[in-house]
């Protein structure tokens, strides 16, 4: 039996990446996945790895920064399985790298609607499920730039501070119905989105792309960025009865860089 028998998971995000292969490795532990993004083909493609490893795994098509979306995700979740146990907030889009005089209003409601709003949205139609199953488990994937800072990046360094405050406000409130709420804090992250925010750091500041990754790393004791396998690999851990005494925690997965 994995680590995640007969539970139900909603991860979202699911298209790619860090949701990607979270929906992989939870329907390898044993979870009935439910993989969640606004890209049809991408999501029923997760869906369709998560099955091939053995798991079974739903797709869903739904934009969560909505009520409707939200609802329709959970509501789905129920009507196929019957329960949920696990909610992996993932979904959110990386926002413009811009400085502040030249951020739009409409790319801070945007970024801070897709990373935190969403979280709440999915947490708040979560909750009740959860609390009918007996308990459950909350991991909002946040980032070490909720927690240091990146210059230009004033969107989503806010959007992921705020997930940071959710997680602990939720620990608290819902420890009594034995739900868990945790975040994880991962550094850079392997994969197209990272390359995209480095090549525009490196546009905006004049200097060559190679220059800000080298400098990416050189924050990092261990020289390396993470990868989704590494981040998926936290949220495995803390969805199982491994994490069974772990709240209100932020687990940082940056190869050893440091938070401030």
């Amino acid at each position: 039996m994995g680590l995640l028998a007969n539970r139900v998971a909603i991860v979202t995000g699911a298209s790619k990446g860090i949701g990607r292969v979270t929906s992989q490795i939870f329907a390898r532990e044993g979870a009935r996945v439910v993989c969640v993004a606004r890209s049809a083909h991408l999501v029923k493609e997760t869906a369709a790895l998560a099955q091939q490893d053995g798991g079974e795994a739903l797709a869903v098509t739904a934009d969560l920064g909505t009520e409707d979306g939200a609802k329709a995700m959970v509501a789905e979740t129920m009507k196929a399985f019957g329960r949920l146990d696990c909610l992996i907030n993932n979904a959110g889009d990386s926002g413009p790298t811009q400085p502040i005089q030249d951020y739009a209003l409409e790319d801070w409601l945007y970024t801070l609607n897709s990373c935190l709003t969403s979280s709440y949205l999915c947490a708040r139609f979560a909750v009740p499920p959860m609390i009918e199953s007996g308990g459950g488990s909350i991991v909002n994937i946040s980032s070490m730039a909720g927690r240091r800072g990146l210059a230009h990046r004033v969107g989503y360094c806010s959007a992921k501070a705020g997930q940071l405050g959710m997680t602990y406000g939720l620990a608290v409130e819902l420890g009594r119905h034995n739900i868990r709420v945790n975040a994880i804090a991962p550094g850079a992250v392997e994969g197209d989105r990272v390359d995209r925010v480095l090549t525009a750091q490196a546009e905006l500041r004049g200097i060559p792309a190679e220059a800000i990754r080298k400098a990416f790393l050189a924050r990092s004791p261990l020289r390396r960025m993470v990868t989704p396998e590494d981040v998926a690999s936290a949220a495995l851990f803390l969805c199982s009865d491994l994490a069974r005494n772990v709240s209100g925690q932020c687990l940082p997965v940056n190869a050893g860089e440091p938070s401030t």
